[in-house]
């Protein structure tokens, strides 16, 4: 779900031998030497020990057949070069739930997950790593969202549907009517078949992609709203901690307790409610006893801007918030947030959405706080895919292409912010991390650690060095050629830390 409007209208898998540190990564475990990502305290690690970055794209088609079709609009080969080209390492993929399970609990569709292995296999092939999604919005068709199968869907309506009928506003407005909200509440509570389905539809996942070479996890489910408490979680100093601890955390440890009976290695990830973007504290998750590898799957659209939008103001005038509150602000507090919940839950923190606009500052300010935070993303999304609830979705906005059947019509003032110079793979510890998209200056420090591979920096020649680009360094030796990507650094014996500089050549 995007919120270009949500705001407006309102893992027992032992991954180090001796490691719980977040200052010290060691090389992953993963089985048959598969290459897998896992948690070592706040960082993603690859099986060399290095901290893997990420920057990615969603990958989630909302209509049935609910997967990608292998179509110039949908995804194919070229798609999956494409990504690579231009430095996008990661991929949040909807397998959906009613997709897994359209029909009845625990009747799992192998033909559907048969459709994702052509799309899996194009990413894995290219090493793109694979964040597996159950994605949903409003819950499903009766609502006009889509993602919880119709029979699960059934079982959680409540008096106010039956008395007033579906509501028929679109999104995001259904959310705020009783009647979702009502149905979300009945979900939390309901602990019996729909549970259980949706812990055997993830079971079913876990199965079939255990083994599959760089997934980087189950993110359990997209944006769970918090139901008539919602309000609550608007406050922007006390959020609704109570939502993610008493009713997402016992519902996702259910479908946890599944996938752990046939995966106990791969990340599992929790995603808080999705009225966080105010910065609001969202610190219900704790941790789980024996339980290395979680994630914090937040997303974060400013409400300055979804308000604005929605309203066709300027960014400040007019709205409820004071003259202090801007987005910087918002932002930073929201990733400082997710910082603080990922480190209360023991979990490593990934920010799974964000964009879903052609509006450029927003994206420069985001991918800038981002850096800032050394916090990894996924911008929503690659394209427009036909998408039904995103309020842009007539415009193509959230789409990197002005068509999304021609790879080369990509929208290059877009590309240049998301298409940046970062550590994909760094042997060490990141201490700071910027790029400056207008200058394409990037600076990066870090502290060297042992791994039994170089640092790797994804530079955006073409794009942003058409004259080949400059290199500083101290504490590294430059292993690759002049002008190429990756740029490989290997550590100098003795170095206390690592410090490069990139810029552009006249």
């Amino acid at each position: 779900m995007r919120t270009n409007s949500l705001l407006a209208a309102v893992i027992t898998g032992v991954l180090l031998a001796a490691c719980n540190s977040s200052d010290t990564p060691q090389p992953g475990v993963t089985a048959d030497g598969i290459p897998q990502l896992r948690r070592d305290g706040r960082w993603l690690v690859d099986p060399h020990g290095r901290v893997v970055l990420t920057h990615g794209v969603n990958l989630v088609w909302k209509r049935a057949p609910y997967v990608p079709p292998d179509a110039p609009a949908g995804f194919r080969t070229a798609d999956a070069d494409w990504l690579v080209a231009h430095g996008f390492n990661s991929a949040r993929i909807g397998t959906l739930w009613v997709g897994v399970s359209p029909q009845a609990p625990g009747v799992i569709d192998t033909d559907y997950l048969a459709q994702w292995d052509r799309i899996v296999h194009l990413l894995a092939s290219r090493r793109i790593w694979i964040l597996f999604d159950f994605h949903q919005d409003m819950l499903g068709h009766v609502y006009q969202g889509e993602g919880v199968p119709d029979w699960a869907v059934a079982r959680i309506q409540g008096p106010f549907t039956t008395l007033l009928g579906p509501p028929g506003f679109g999104f995001p407005f259904n959310y705020f009517t009783p009647q979702v909200s009502e149905a979300y509440d009945r979900l939390w509570a309901e602990r019996g078949v729909v549970w259980d389905g949706f812990r055997d539809a993830w079971v079913a996942v876990a199965r079939r992609w255990r083994a599959q070479p760089y997934s980087m996890g189950y993110d359990l489910l997209n944006e769970p709203w918090a139901g008539m408490e919602y309000p609550l979680c608007l406050q922007p100093w006390l959020g609704c901690p109570s939502h993610e601890r008493d009713e997402l955390q016992p519902f996702f440890m259910h479908a946890l307790s599944g996938i752990r009976a046939v995966d106990p290695h791969n990340l599992v990830w929790f995603e808080p409610q999705p009225l966080i973007s105010t910065g609001a504290p969202a610190r219900g998750f704790t941790a789980i006893p024996g339980e290395t590898q979680l994630g914090y799957s937040f997303h974060y659209y400013c409400p300055l801007n979804t308000l604005a939008n929605a309203a066709q103001l300027d960014l400040v005038d007019a709205l409820p918030f004071g003259p202090q509150d801007t987005c910087e602000n918002f932002g930073n507090a929201t990733l400082a947030e997710a910082r603080a919940q990922a480190d209360q839950m023991q979990a490593v923190e990934l920010l799974t959405e964000f964009g879903a606009t052609d509006e450029l500052p927003v994206l420069a300010e985001v991918t800038r706080q981002a850096d800032e935070h050394l916090i990894g993303w996924q911008y929503w999304q690659y394209k427009n895919f036909d998408d039904p609830t995103t309020e842009s979705q007539d415009s193509g906005a959230q789409s990197l292409f002005a068509d999304d059947a021609d790879l080369s019509s990509a929208k290059i003032e877009k590309l240049k912010i998301l298409s940046r110079t970062y550590p994909q793979a760094t042997a060490g510890v990141p201490l700071a991390l910027s790029f400056d998209p207008q200058t394409a200056e990037f600076v990066y420090r870090y502290t060297p650690r042992p791994a039994t591979a170089p640092t790797e920096i994804f530079v955006p020649v073409a794009l942003h060095y058409p004259d080949g680009y400059r290199v500083e360094v101290s504490g590294a030796r430059v292993l690759s050629a002049a002008n190429t990507s990756p740029l490989v650094l290997e550590n100098l014996p003795g170095a206390d830390e690592v410090s490069v500089r990139v810029t552009r050549l006249p």
